[in-house]
């Protein structure tokens, strides 16, 4: 534990910021400039954290802890944890922060200070997501995160955008309900069988609730979970949000909001009902699986590139689900680095998409084609990403998905190779988004290619795309104790076989 509550100044620095970019409501040259200020500083005390001296120091394996005492009387504590795993989620957070405001600069131009309030208002909530160890303090953020994604697709969307709010909304306050309800039993079953009524996550953990009540309380979470992932077939909101949203609303959602589900499931759910867990293991693999194809499938015949986007992500978020499934070292590490890779690549692809639409006020893939003539900057950049995205050996997400894959075939082989063969489609929507949109005749001339600002966002997502993919070991070694620290945890071992997890 350091003096400087540096976890907590992570969270609330956004908010605080976006607070006073409101003061600037009627100047929105100033509340632009205000708002990415405040996002650069909190890249900085992101990055502040590598700077420390991270050592596991004994406080339950954390890195850095902070706790107080919030409302005694009920258990409730202010606490906050950051480990390998959420370090790595935390820095995303950060970095597509600043890339939602780049992305926005010139897309928005009503309500400009409301809108980044609304952004930095989201990245307070997604950090606190990650940050939290009390169960009560979690369900606090994770409930936050709903208003800002809410106005920033209902005010700024498109042309359905009270349709697709409303939707997202009411899917995801179900499910927050629903978890709600568990957290309140698992609370209760803890302290009659301790007399300690705490939220917080290490105790809970140690509750021995009856086998069927167990079952029934992770069924919450995990629906809860499976809506914000989205696992199919609670994927319906997603689709139209995605389509509906402003570009950096896209990013935050797909980048971000997702992650959040996918993180809850890892850190909370599974570690909470160990037994429950395990025994719906086969469902999750089988709805893992069926996500990847059907998602596939349906952005095949997509026809508006911002939804085949959408789609996508639900079928890489299913590889994710997949190796959770499969609860080993190598899959664990291999899907915390798919939630990074993906929110890396398919943040890109989305702003790259929301470029076009400024340009040609269309994202409707038949008036594309010919864009590598008359675009060349933009239409190198989109086939890097895009081929990123279908994993290319040498970036991102090849190496996430190499670890997934190759964890699923050694637990399951029969799995592991649907899984592989499903890969393919991917390939196919892929190939057929870059045929559309970037070979052809040209059917734009004189188009205008990427601008200044545009590159710095490009070039930078760039960057850290072919740098995961040629050396990953850095962010395995940060997640290999934490995800160990897990599989201890619920009782779970790897399974026999060549460890790919690098050593320490």
């Amino acid at each position: 534990m350091i003096p400087f509550p540096l976890l907590s100044f992570i969270i609330f620095w956004p908010l605080a910021g976006g607070l006073f970019v409101l003061a600037f409501w009627r100047y929105p040259k100033a509340a632009r400039r205000i708002a990415l200020a405040v996002a650069l500083v909190e890249v900085i005390l992101v990055a502040s954290l590598f700077s420390l001296d991270l050592h596991l120091n004994g406080t339950d394996g954390w890195l850095l802890r902070e706790d107080f005492s919030w409302i005694p009387q009920y258990g409730v504590r202010y606490s906050l944890g950051l480990d390998g795993i959420n370090l790595t989620l935390v820095s995303l957070s950060a970095l597509l922060g600043v890339m939602s405001i780049l992305a926005s600069w010139k897309q928005i131009s009503e309500r400009v200070a409301v809108f980044h309030v609304m952004l930095l208002f989201s990245q307070t909530a997604v950090m606190g997501v990650f940050l939290a160890t009390d169960l009560f303090l979690f369900y606090l953020f994770w409930e936050m995160q709903l208003l800002p994604m809410l106005f920033l697709i209902g005010i700024w969307g498109h042309e359905k955008r009270i349709y697709a709010a409303l939707k997202f909304f009411l899917f995801n306050i179900a499910g927050g309900l629903l978890m709600l309800a568990a957290l309140i039993g698992i609370y209760l079953v803890h302290g009659r069988q301790t007399g300690d009524y705490t939220f917080a996550l290490s105790h809970l953990m140690q509750a021995k609730p009856a086998p069927m009540l167990e079952m029934w309380l992770y069924s919450a979470f995990l629906l809860a979970f499976a809506i914000k992932i989205p696992i199919f077939p609670l994927h319906g909101w997603l689709p139209d949000a995605h389509t509906e949203a402003p570009t950096a609303g896209s990013i935050i959602l797909a980048g971000l909001l997702l992650k959040t589900g996918a993180y809850a499931l890892l850190r909370i759910a599974i570690p909470l009902f160990p037994v429950a867990s395990h025994r719906f293991m086969p469902l999750l693999l089988i709805l893992g699986l069926v996500g990847i194809v059907y998602a596939s499938l349906v952005a095949l015949g997509q026809k508006d590139m911002k939804r085949l986007v959408a789609y996508s992500s639900i079928g890489h978020m299913g590889l994710i689900v997949l190796a959770l499934a499969v609860w080993d070292s190598l899959t664990l590490s291999g899907a915390v680095l798919q939630m990074v890779n993906h929110g890396l690549t398919t943040a890109a692809l989305f702003m790259m998409v929301g470029m076009l639409d400024e340009r040609f006020h269309t994202r409707t893939l038949a008036d594309f084609g010919g864009l590598w003539k008359s675009m060349p900057r933009f239409s190198a950049f989109f086939l890097l990403f895009a081929m990123a995205s279908l994993g290319l050996p040498g970036l991102n997400n090849f190496v996430s998905e190499f670890l997934i894959l190759v964890g699923v075939f050694r637990a399951h082989p029969l799995v592991g190779s649907l899984a592989f063969c499903s890969i393919v489609f991917t390939l196919i929507y892929v190939l057929k988004l870059v045929q559309d949109t970037l070979a052809g005749p040209i059917k734009h001339q004189h188009c205008r290619d990427i601008s200044p600002r545009e590159l710095a966002i490009l070039l930078t997502l760039s960057l850290l795309v072919i740098g995961i993919g040629l050396c990953p070991q850095p962010i395995l070694t940060l997640l290999q104790d934490p995800v160990q620290r897990l599989i201890d945890q619920t009782g779970a071992m790897p399974l026999p076989g060549t460890n790919l997890m690098p050593a320490k």
